[in-house]
């Protein structure tokens, strides 16, 4: 594993680190505070871009910022393999490895063991909730709390997305990505790919969003939090009027967007102070025990 320091940034440490993924490796950006913090939440936080592109550094201009500088925990951004050259599963095995390295890391990060939180925006968001889902399958990390902000999550048409014209997002730009990622036929996909072909939404963690009322994943969105509050889960979803995806990225001092940011503050600070992971359970010819 190679570590190397980077720049400072208004108050926040930026580390690179790299770690192997199977039979490449991937470039982690771990920001935290600059002052000494221990026995704080740890987020992995993914970055949007249609699943085609973007970059870790975008935790720069997404709420990813806030919750260092605000929250004083340690987000830990992974730079996963982008389509069309990596077609899934490259992203979700990357971020999933990126999960699983915060876990067996905990100690050197100096985050709680039983927060450990995701969160992304637009196809970050959609890799979040992808996420959530692998990890409860797989017995391996239960997570906290998540985060899929504006998510991109049904590779088929809804009602918002099937005619969309809004800005920065819209129907031909989402049919784009989703061919990318998945190839033009994919009529039986799983829901690591595109979590709205789940259909047990049991023991997934808990959940905020928000999303402008006019842009393409707008009920994909509500579809995802109903189904989630519908299985027992604590999910909450707020709605702006806009059709600009991405909002509180592009433009953050618009009125809406500070409303929006404020609000996932108030929702995240909640989640610290309530939500804690309990231990896996590991199962093996019937018998349970807890990870050790």
């Amino acid at each position: 594993m190679i570590s190397i320091k980077l720049s400072r940034l208004e108050g926040i440490k930026a580390e690179k680190i790299k770690i192997d993924c199977g039979d490449h490796r991937i470039t982690l950006l771990v920001l935290s505070p600059e002052e000494k913090t221990e026995d704080v939440p740890g987020v992995l936080w993914i970055h949007g871009g249609g699943y085609v592109t973007g970059m870790k550094e975008m935790a720069y201009m997404s709420r990813a910022y806030d919750l260092v500088k605000r929250h004083k925990v340690i987000v830990v951004s992974p730079g996963y393999r982008l389509a069309p050259w990596h077609p899934y599963p490259a992203a979700i095995d990357d971020c999933y490895s990126a999960l699983l390295w915060m876990k067996d890391n905990v100690k050197r990060l100096q985050i709680r063991d039983d927060q450990l939180m995701v969160g992304g925006e637009s196809a970050g968001g959609g890799l979040c909730a992808a996420l959530c889902m692998m990890a409860r399958d797989r017995r391996s990390v239960n997570i906290a709390y998540q985060m899929p902000l504006y998510p991109m999550l049904d590779c088929f048409d809804t009602e918002s997305s099937k005619d969309n014209h809004g800005r920065f997002w819209n129907t031909r730009k989402n049919h784009l990505g989703w061919r990318c990622y998945l190839g033009k036929g994919y009529q039986d996909v799983s829901p690591y790919a595109s979590p709205s072909r789940q259909t047990d939404y049991v023991d997934l963690p808990p959940c905020y969003t928000f999303i402008g009322h006019g842009e393409p994943f707008y009920d994909e969105t509500l579809k995802y939090v109903k189904d989630l509050r519908e299985a027992g889960v604590e999910a909450y979803a707020d709605v702006y009027h806009t059709d600009i995806h991405s909002f509180d990225m592009l433009y953050p001092k618009m009125d809406i967007s500070v409303e929006a940011i404020g609000n996932f503050n108030e929702h995240f600070a909640y989640a610290v102070e309530r939500y804690r992971a309990p231990p896996v359970m590991m199962k093996y010819n019937d018998i349970m025990w807890l990870e050790k």
